[in-house]
Order: C-alpha cells, then sequence, then structure tokens
C-alpha cells in the first residue's frame, strides 16, 4: 500500500504543477452549472433537485473523463519515463493502481466541488438529500469506470490524442448500450435475453438505478469489477508494450 501511495501522491502532485488541471476543473465546473440550470431547465422544473445535473454528467464525463485519463500511460511511453517508473521496488500492479487512484482522486476533487449546487437545491427547496448522495456515490464510481477503460487504452498507445478518441468511442459505446433508442432496436429481433444483457453493459443503466437512490449490491458490483477488468488489462498490455 506505501508503494501504491508514493505513486498516487506523486502522480497527483504532477497534475496541479501545471494549470491544465485548474482549467479542466473550472471547465467542468461551469459546464456542469450550464447544464443544471440552463438545458435542464431547472427552474422550468419547479423541483429542487439536481436530476439534471445528474442526467447530463454521463455526457460531460464522456469527454472530459477521457482527457484526463490519455496522459496516464502514453505521455510515459512517449517521454520514456516508463521505464523510469518500471525500474523502481514497485509490481506492475502497484504502479497501475497508484496512477488510477491519482486521476479517479482528481476526478473526485472536481466532483466535490459542485457542492454550491448541492447547497443550493437545499437553499431553494427540501430536496431528498439521500438521493443526491447516491448519485454523487455513483457518478464517482462511473468516473472510475471511465478512468480505467481509458487507463488501458493510453497503456496502449503513445499518442495521446488517439488514446483521447479511442476512449471516447469505447465509453461512447457503453453508455449507448443502454439508451432507450438503441434497446428498441434489438427488441424488435432479439430475445430479451439478449436486450437485457446490452443494457446491463452500460453505465446508463446502473448510474440511473443509483440516481433513483437505489444502491443495489448489482449496481455497485458493476462498477467495481469494470474497473478491475480494465485495470487488469492495463497491466498486461503495459508488461506486453514494456519492449517497444
Amino acid at each position: 500500500m506505501s508503494a501504491i501511495s508514493t505513486v498516487c501522491k506523486r502522480e497527483l502532485r504532477s497534475y496541479f504543477a501545471t494549470p491544465v488541471a485548474y482549467v479542466f476543473i473550472v471547465i467542468f465546473l461551469v459546464l456542469s452549472s450550464a447544464f443544471t440550470f440552463y438545458l435542464g431547465g431547472f427552474y422550468e422544473r419547479g423541483q429542487a433537485d439536481l436530476l439534471p445535473f445528474f442526467n447530463f454528467l454521463p455526457w460531460l464525463y464522456l469527454f472530459l473523463v477521457p482527457a484526463v485519463s490519455m496522459r496516464l500511460w502514453s505521455e510515459e511511453r512517449k517521454s520514456g519515463t516508463i521505464e523510469l517508473l518500471l525500474t523502481l521496488p514497485i509490481t506492475m500492479w502497484q504502479a497501475v493502481m497508484g496512477k488510477f487512484l491519482a486521476a479517479w482522486a482528481f476526478i473526485g476533487i472536481a466532483l466535490a466541488l459542485t457542492f454550491p449546487l448541492w447547497i443550493t437545491v437545499n437553499y431553494l427547496g427540501d430536496p431528498d438529500n439521500g438521493v443526491i448522495f447516491a448519485s454523487y456515490l455513483g457518478a464517482l464510481l462511473m468516473a472510475g469506470s471511465f478512468l480505467a477503460i481509458g487507463s488501458c487504452i493510453s497503456a496502449a498507445t503513445r499518442n495521446q490524442v488517439v488514446a483521447f478518441i479511442l476512449t471516447v468511442v469505447a465509453c461512447f459505446v457503453l453508455v449507448m448500450a443502454g439508451f432507450p433508442l438503441v434497446l428498441d432496436v434489438f427488441r424488435s429481433w432479439a430475445p430479451q435475453g439478449l436486450v437485457d444483457a446490452i443494457a446491463g453493459l452500460s453505465f446508463l443503466t446502473h448510474f440511473a438505478s443509483i440516481s433513483k437512490g437505489v444502491i443495489d449490491l448489482r449496481d455497485l458490483l458493476y462498477f467495481v469489477l469494470m474497473i478491475g477488468f480494465w485495470l487488469y488489462a492495463s497491466a498486461i498490455v503495459i508488461d506486453l508494450k514494456k519492449a517497444d
């Protein structure tokens, strides 16, 4: 754990060593507010909740989270510092976990800074804070899944732009898999079991359930397995690419 903590602290400090981190956070907060109060029709709905914010969050993640994950390994491979990192007395898994946890903590900080939205809805009305808390938990888990996918793809290429595009595409597929429009296409010819299986692979399906305040073990397990699978794949890809 000390090795993972060391890598995590090193990576987290590197985020705030440049203005990029602050620009990312500002963009995230501005877009979150715009989606909640304007595009989400917060005032027109007349309800004190953060449903508009969480409805738009997967689509916001779709572009902002890959922008964070694209540098996880691509930058290390391009600059050659990956060799230095891997010569340290740490295992491959510790390196992967440390870098992932740093990126996840960074996203978590950006998400936590949206707390004025939570305060605002409590000032304007009487929201169900249990539902809002569950939604934030689901949002953090979903961000971790996006990052894990991005980590694996970043490990496979030296080019950050390529890593960004491929991560966006992969995450878009997993978001759209639970979209009603996509499921309706499959329902027209596929058995219900296949439709349910496709919906079960989607971020939207599991996040929507948690954002309703229902913390189901199956939804938590989905995100945990998604993160674990892609991080394990990241370690395998990095090991295979060491010689490149």
